[in-house]
């Protein structure tokens, strides 16, 4: 079946048809301001256990299947036609996109949906070709989205209705029973972090942004909650993208050509460039709640969920980047929200401990975030992107270890966490104190701070920092009961210890060696 051809005109839509078909169809509600709200139904948020890779002679000894589930090509040829079955006569949109800003490593997608907002939304995530570009486009992945079709388990050799299958090798990508728009973003993710290794090209779960006259970029690699996004929307410098790039011998460079920002307590005081766009013609909001008579979005009301997001084109924000791309990386930050309250809240690493907090990619969870949990909890997600690692972590960890190496990029531990105790005892890391010392590190000035070293997780902690409480460079000064830091610290590094036990085949002796190591202290 030619999909294209049963298109017919709703090729490229730009975004004003696109908000006139999915209000005409009944998808979507055009809200105060003209951002265009949808909702997703049962699936607000991603379904990583419905993700399925085709196990073949491309991806048997390349994809790391401890973390991917497999399908054969049997199964995926049966599911393909089955879908494409489903979905002929119906009307469906296509749009040709690319992912990745640089000419040289992006990839090309065409993405057919069933929903008009589906469409505007994958429109305004990825990189648009110019007029000229798209002649002759021709693609080298496909995606179908078809919420409409359920998959059948015995079938089709899936789990549930729900499926999102990938068969790498013919560039073909499936997603069925599902209507959240986020899972076509993240199989392009997933693609490029299957491809780009191969080319000697690291893609990067992480934000970026890059000096005003262009040089000093940086890298915020973190989990949800760690404040990736907040940090990297710096007035004062210029944002190339808040989710997903990649590093290439040229630099850097952002995969999309958009944002995805979560909505929750979303305001115009705390996040005024962000919150501008959701009253903006052609930001999509979804699974948020609408006033049904003045129109109006409500980012307090988690009643849908709390993964309400916003979708909008990057050149909504001021001062985003037009090209996407920028100088290698002077700064590589990894953030972490640490709950122990046992981490400083910024430490320099070497190369070889960036590689071993990058496998490990350490967040926690605090009490009351999910049911059960009564006090913190350590997470570790590797690579700070772990359901979209393609292939083994030890592959992302060299490779990142070679371009920092390469072209001399500091590295960083900050924890926008707690001190002075744990979650409950202690207080959220002040963010003036923190955005202060990410200056600091920004301009080059912490570079010329004297350093500690800190006994339990061995990286080198400022003594003093200008305009920073020094008491905070401390974390063990900041508690009232030292033997209880002392505790939380040894159980933390024994958490980390535990986890990488994994890894410890898959790198170097040093890198072993930049492990924390559990031991009490002294007053």
């Amino acid at each position: 079946m030619d999909l294209l051809a049963q298109c017919a005109s709703r090729i490229n839509l730009t975004a004003p048809l696109l908000v006139e078909e999915a209000i005409r169809r009944g998808e979507a509600q055009l809200t105060a301001g003209g951002a265009l709200a949808a909702d997703t139904g049962v699936h607000t948020g991603r379904s990583p256990k419905d993700k399925f890779i085709v196990r073949d002679a491309l991806t048997g000894k390349t994809v790391w299947w401890d973390n991917a589930a497999s399908i054969t090509p049997a199964q995926f040829d049966v599911l393909h036609a089955d879908m494409l079955a489903h979905l002929k006569g119906r009307e469906l949109f296509a749009q040709d996109l690319f992912g990745g800003a640089d000419p040289a490593h992006r990839i090309k997608a065409r993405v057919f949906t069933e929903y008009a907002w589906h469409s505007l939304f994958i429109r305004t995530m990825l990189r648009r070709p110019a007029p000229d570009e798209l002649k002759g486009f021709r693609p080298e992945l496909t995606i179908i989205d078809a919420p409409s079709f359920r998959a059948d388990p015995e079938r089709h050799g899936v789990r549930s209705e729900t499926v999102i299958a990938m068969d790498l090798s013919r560039g073909i990508v499936l997603i069925g029973n599902t209507a959240y728009a986020g899972e076509m973003k993240k199989s392009v993710f997933s693609a490029l972090n299957f491809f780009l290794p191969a080319k000697g090209v690291m893609p990067m779960h992480c934000s970026a942004n890059v000096g005003a006259d262009g040089t000093g970029s940086a890298l915020f690699f973190g989990l949800s909650g760690t404040g990736k996004t907040t940090l990297s929307a710096d007035p004062q410098r210029i944002l190339l993208g808040d989710d997903e790039h990649g590093w290439s011998e040229d630099g850097i460079f952002n995969f999309e050509g958009g944002c995805y920002a979560k909505t929750i307590n979303l305001s115009a005081e705390a996040e005024p460039e962000i919150y501008a766009t959701t009253r903006m013609f052609g930001t999509v909001l979804e699974n948020v709640t609408i006033d049904p008579v003045r129109r109006e979005a409500d980012f307090d009301d988690v009643s849908k969920t709390e993964n309400g997001r916003c979708a909008y084109p990057l050149h909504y924000i001021p001062n985003a980047s037009p090209t996407g791309r920028a100088l290698h990386p002077a700064n590589v930050l990894m953030l972490t929200a640490d709950a122990f309250g046992v981490m400083p809240p910024i430490a320099r690493l070497s190369p070889e401990q960036a590689m071993y907090h990058f496998l490990s990619g350490y967040t926690a969870k605090v009490a009351g975030t999910e049911t059960g949990v009564t006090e913190p909890q350590a997470t570790f997600s590797t690579c700070f992107g772990a359901p979209f690692m393609s292939r083994h972590p030890s592959e992302y960890a060299d490779l990142l270890g070679r371009m920092i190496a390469r072209h001399g990029s500091d590295c960083w531990l900050i924890s926008t966490g707690w001190t002075g105790g744990p979650y409950g005892t202690g207080r959220r890391m002040p963010i003036k104190a923190t955005r202060t010392l990410l200056t600091a590190v920004l301009t080059g000035k912490l570079n010329n701070a004297m350093f500690r070293t800190d006994p339990n997780f061995g990286f080198a902690v400022p003594v003093d920092v200008p305009g920073v409480d020094s008491k905070l460079l401390d974390p063990r000064a900041t508690w009232k009961d030292k033997a209880a830091y002392d505790a939380a610290a040894e159980k933390l590094a024994g958490m980390f210890e535990k986890n990488f036990e994994r890894f410890a085949r898959h790198v170097s002796k040093e890198v072993l060696a930049s492990a924390p190591r559990a031991r009490a202290f002294a007053d």
